[in-house]
């Protein structure tokens, strides 16, 4: 499976990143990348549960690709998800339900960094994403 342009600029950037401490600066910088939800999206409807931070979810499709904003009170989270959605944004439904996410922290050097609450937390957002994406 071929990597999204913005996917392949994230895997070279962590992957020239040396120790943990350049991988953490860059995750913030991802982080920040993140388009704002508004207010309005920040609703339940939208929170993803099963994460200990809060993270809500706006999904959209056009032409058979899936189009994702997320966001979180967590910043290291916001990082983690900014990275997530490089990774998943134009993706089919198909393509989406077979994302193999631990792959993809590991080839950014981040599985260690992944705690077990962090992982639980984006794998539900990834079970959100592939939810939405089975009920279009």
């Amino acid at each position: 499976m071929s990597l999204p342009v913005e996917a392949g600029q994230a895997l070279q950037r962590f992957e020239q990143a040396r120790g943990w401490e350049q991988r953490a600066r860059l995750l913030m910088q991802w982080g920040e990348h993140l388009a704002p939800l508004d207010e309005a999206e920040k609703v339940d409807a939208n929170r993803v549960h099963g994460c200990e931070s809060q993270v809500w979810l706006v999904a959209g499709q056009q032409d058979g690709q899936w189009h994702f904003k997320a966001a979180s009170d967590a910043r290291l989270l916001r990082g983690l998800l900014a990275l997530l959605l490089v990774r998943v944004q134009g993706l089919d439904s198909a393509a989406l339900a077979q994302l193999d996410l631990r792959a993809w922290f590991t080839q950014l050097g981040l599985e260690r960094q992944l705690s077990p609450s962090r992982s639980n937390g984006l794998h539900a957002v990834l079970q959100r994403m592939a939810q939405l994406a089975s009920g279009a």
